[in-house]
């Protein structure tokens, strides 16, 4: 195991906290694009369904760290918006598959643009080796900080 200076360690975390703090920002203003009542730390949600076409609650709040009492409410606020659904799960009649309606995908998706605008004009000036460090580097970060 490396020991890193402190100094390196606290830069990390003022710039992740910087990042964070504006993203959270960003979420919001395409939160209210998709949905005027969508609450801002819906959109991640949503961008987990969009990825994963249809997922069951419980690997689903696996995947997000987050209890299933809390998932349970937030994808209920969001079947109330019509933007996502719950389905019978074909392989246990006990559990529920959950997807976005084809309005919540139009909207996420056109709200999705906007954002991703965003990641572009920002690295359009980055050579295409540094995009890929940096999307390689926040995967390593993301998949071993939990």
């Amino acid at each position: 195991m490396t020991e890193h200076p402190p100094e390196t360690v606290r830069a990390v975390e003022h710039e992740l906290t910087a990042l964070l703090r504006r993203s959270r920002a960003v979420s919001s203003e395409i939160a209210r694009q998709v949905h005027p009542s969508l609450e801002p730390n819906a959109y991640g949600l949503l961008l987990w369904l969009r990825r994963t076409d249809s997922v069951r609650l419980t690997d689903l709040a696996a995947q997000l760290g987050i209890g299933k009492g809390t998932l349970s409410r937030q994808i209920q606020a969001l079947e109330e918006l019509g933007l996502v659904r719950r389905d019978p799960d074909p392989d246990d009649r006990r559990a529920w598959r959950l997807s976005l309606t084809a309005a919540g995908q139009r909207r996420f998706d056109a709200a999705r643009e906007g954002r991703l605008d965003r990641f572009h004009r920002t690295l359009e000036d980055w050579p295409t080796r540094d995009v890929e460090d940096f999307a390689r580097l926040l995967n390593r970060f993301n998949e071993s900080y939990f």
